[in-house]
């Protein structure tokens, strides 16, 4: 892997965790917004899940960032993001005035999960802490 391959792979990590992080700072300082929303869905112990939520976000993406067992970093973040893509952005089944917001961020979802999976196949790249 050439220099500028190994700069594009950590710039590429690095703005791939950027979501989770800022969205993990998001749901700590609105924990209860997140509760709520983890019950809306008629999910069990929201309050384990939205623990849960916090963890796999931060936690992946700080995987993500360092490049330290990257693949699984990458791999609790598709996983988490497909079940919450799903769930939380069912264009499917909302109101017409709801649909388009959904549909956008169900794409956007996607498109993460596909960088992700980008991650798991060809791991972290030179710059992080598995290739030394």
């Amino acid at each position: 892997m050439g220099s500028t391959s190994a700069a594009l792979s950590l710039i590429g990590r690095l703005m791939l965790a950027a979501i989770f992080i800022w969205s993990g700072i998001g749901k700590i300082t609105g924990f209860e917004g997140l509760i709520g929303a983890i019950a809306s869905k008629g999910l069990p112990v929201p309050q384990v899940f939205a623990a849960l939520t916090i963890i796999v976000e931060i936690g992946g993406a700080l995987m993500l960032v360092f490049g330290w067992k990257a693949r699984w970093g990458a791999f609790a973040l598709a996983a988490f993001t497909a079940l919450v893509t799903v769930l939380f952005h069912n264009f499917w089944a909302v109101p017409p005035a709801e649909k388009m917001m959904q549909e956008i961020q169900f794409m956007k979802n996607v498109a993460i999960i596909g960088g992700l999976l980008l991650v798991m196949a060809f791991g972290p790249g030179r710059i992080s802490v598995d290739k030394r």
